[in-house]
């Protein structure tokens, strides 16, 4: 999702944006934005809104339910890294989905999260 590093949103925010993207019963666990893009964690799946082009005009969603992605790693910033990193191997996919994530997120939560998703717990 780009080379700049993402930071929490709030879910009501990505429900008033991309709320027309969204399914009945479909809640907003949570959500992080960079300069133009944004992923956000649903109950249901992983949405990943590229902005395209100099205007911002063309919008790529990619939507990845949970039940497609096969393993995941989350690595906290370190020392001289200033970003945590999210990776999601997706079936049929060779390379992973890679997200920036601000320091400021709580990587144990992310990684919570992400496996109570993937593994059907939630």
């Amino acid at each position: 999702m780009g080379l700049f590093s993402s930071h929490e949103v709030e879910p009501a925010e990505i429900r008033e944006t991309y709320g027309h993207a969204l399914i009945a019963g479909e809640e907003v666990l949570a959500a992080f934005r960079s300069l133009r893009d944004t992923a956000f964690l649903t109950n249901l799946r992983f949405v990943l809104v590229d902005v395209q082009g100099i205007t911002g005009s063309k919008i790529s969603f990619q939507s990845v339910p949970y039940r497609s992605i096969t393993r995941f790693s989350v690595e906290s910033a370190g020392t001289f890294d200033l970003d945590s990193d999210l990776n999601l191997w997706v079936t049929g996919a060779s390379t992973p989905m890679t997200l920036k994530v601000s320091r400021k997120a709580d990587p144990a939560a992310i990684q919570r999260l992400l496996a109570e998703l993937v593994l059907g717990k939630r």
